[in-house]
């Protein structure tokens, strides 16, 4: 047995940040130092905390290493693992290195993220060894179908896609349908901006997503399953054709698993990148090789699905909680959360927080916690102003708002969804009428354009906002994207259409007078909208260095080296910035509203 264990975070994060480079450099640092025998390196998904890595995690000490450079390889071979000496310059927080210690860890209670970070995801065996499989030996073995689903139903479960459906209802749905083959299906199609909840999991423990799918298909009577991830996760895709391998070899996959007579394999399948696939009927039209486009419900998959069969479709994180359900049961995963909202959810951090990451709490703690607890709020000199949730299809909501608790009916009565766990922080230099425009640009260009609504109402919206940014917007432009708003919620074909204007609604709710400010007094409170901006100079602070005349590329910045000061004349100035980022002198300033 090695003396030391060294986890390295290997989730796409860290392996952009050079992570395998960090490795390389340690294996060689090792064979220097005669300690190959000593110290076991192992690769494992996603830590959590994605803005810090390279990670390294040291057992049995605990020690968690952040920013690892591979410069710093043999620094940490020699002072730690060869003298049992920390490199305090290297830790996380205090001298205390204990991960559980760190409150970004210390308010979390991981259960889908219990092997991230933990396991090699590519080895099987380690699976296994944390529990792996033993849910499903013991649905087959032990339980009936229908004691399955009445598990899942007593658990509290709901779908972690965005909807919140039940799932032991869908899976019920599925089991009575009448037909044969029944399908299942596994939903990695992550399309929101700043989201990567599933691909951390399926990056980090594939086996779980596996598992969970088998039980299901015990649960509901398919044969075939079905795993749809998008093309951008390769790592996913590599790690998931690893796992699926594995678990055939072993017979956890394929005929006639742990000697039942319950057969059942999956095939993978890569998405286009169309974000309207992640609705489910678009999903199946593009797994049977038609144009990703959602058709009306009734009927719904549960009765007509994939090739015409019934199938169950559920989200990455959905399938992995079952394996904790079936193995601990479904009382004890109705003890964590609210009375609506049940166990724990992963969600994404991001935006301007400190603690950027991938997090997992239980259902009913707030924003105020989520954010500041564990997020660390927002950087030293800025303001929390607000917090977008839910990705594309949800709402920013304001500080005011922060003592909301997450759960499904809470965020749903002040105009934002739990969707699938994109948790995007704004601090007081967004603008709000901006952000809007951001997510509705996604919404407009992700369209399918099946529906009258959504094709035109989201590009109508979009002009007015554009309009708006620009300088040229008019009172009655509000009224007008509130009854466009309503429209496309209400007649959009499908849940992504619906949900498309409540980032817009949800500002115009909250953040009104940004808006106005927009319209009325033809400026951005918050300096973003270039047309509603402008630079100036300040004469005291002014050296004539020359740096911000040499930086403009319009010439727009006019002056004589060593006789300030300089100006900006208005006309000429494309409001680009240049002149700002080269003066080291804080004497170019900007300015919100128009000049000249």
């Amino acid at each position: 047995m090695r003396r030391l264990q060294v986890l390295l975070c290997s989730g796409s994060a860290c392996q952009s940040a050079g992570a395998l480079e960090v490795k390389k450099a340690l294996v060689e640092a090792l064979t220097e130092l005669g300690l190959t025998d000593e110290v076991q390196i192992v690769e494992t998904g996603c830590m959590g905390p994605c803005e810090l890595g390279p990670i390294l995690l040291v057992y049995p000490e605990g020690a968690y290493y952040v920013r690892v450079k591979p410069k710093d390889a043999r620094e940490i071979a020699q002072e730690h693992f060869l003298k049992g000496r920390l490199v305090r310059r290297l830790l996380w927080t205090g001298p205390t290195p204990e991960p559980r210690t760190i409150p970004f860890f210390a308010r979390q209670k991981k259960v889908v993220l219990a092997n991230c970070g933990q396991i090699d995801p590519e080895r099987i065996e380690e699976y296994i060894a944390v529990g792996g499989y033993e849910a499903l030996a013991k649905a087959l073995t032990r339980m009936t179908p229908e004691e399955v689903i009445a598990e899942v139903t007593r658990s509290g479960l709901r779908g972690r896609g965005g909807a919140g459906f039940p799932t032991g209802r869908k899976w019920q749905a599925v089991r009575e349908a009448p037909g044969k083959p029944k399908y299942v299906i596994c939903n990695g199609d992550e399309g929101d901006p700043g989201a990567f909840m599933d691909r951390a999991i399926l990056e980090g423990d594939p086996h779980s997503v596996l598992e969970g799918m088998a039980i299901a298909a015990y649960a509901v009577g398919a044969e075939k399953g079905y795993i749809y991830v998008r093309a951008e996760y390769p790592l996913a895709v590599k790690r998931l054709e690893v796992a699926l391998a594995q678990a055939r070899k072993y017979g956890l996959l394929g005929p006639r698993i742990f000697d039942t007579d319950f057969s059942f394999d999956v095939e993978l399948r890569i998405g286009a990148g169309a974000f309207v696939c992640g609705e489910e009927t678009a999903l199946i039209a593009s797994i049977e090789g038609r144009r990703g486009e959602p058709r009306p419900r009734p009927p719904y998959p549960a009765q007509v699905g994939l090739f015409g069969q019934p199938t169950l479709i559920n989200n990455v994180e959905t399938f992995a909680n079952i394996r904790h359900i079936i193995l601990n049961g479904g009382a004890w995963f109705a003890q964590m959360g609210t009375a609506t909202s049940k166990g724990t959810k992963v969600f994404a951090l991001a935006g301007q927080v400190r603690n950027t990451g991938l997090v997992e709490v239980p259902m009913g703690i707030t924003l105020r916690e989520l954010i500041f607890d564990i997020g660390g709020g927002v950087p030293e000199g800025r303001r929390f102003k607000a917090v977008q949730i839910g990705g594309p299809s949800g709402g920013c909501l304001p500080e005011t708002l922060l003592d909301v608790p997450i759960d499904y009916e809470s965020l749903k009565e002040y105009g934002a969804i739990m969707g699938s766990g994109g948790v995007i922080v704004l601090d007081d230099s967004s603008c709000m009428v901006n952000v809007a425009k951001f997510f509705l640009e996604f919404t407009a260009d992700e369209s399918c354009g099946k529906c009258v609504p959504c094709r035109v109402g989201t590009r109508l919206m979009l002009g007015i906002l554009e309009r708006i940014v620009r300088g040229e917007g008019r009172e009655e432009d509000l009224l007008e994207l509130e009854r466009l708003a309503q429209l496309v919620r209400e007649a959009s074909l499908c849940g992504l259409g619906q949900t498309a204007p409540n980032p817009v609604l949800s500002t115009l709710r909250y953040f009104r007078e940004e808006y106005w400010a927009h319209i009325r007094d033809k400026a951005c409170p918050a300096g973003v909208c270039p047309d509603l901006l402008h630079y100036d100079i300040l004469a005291e602070a002014c050296r004539a260095c020359d740096l911000c005349r040499r930086a403009c590329p319009t010439g727009a910045v006019q002056g004589t080296p060593r006789h300030p000061p300089y100006r900006i004349v208005q006309e000429l100035c494309i409001r680009c910035g240049a002149c700002l980022d080269a003066c080291p002198f804080g004497a170019v300033v900007k300015r919100p509203g128009r000049k000249g």
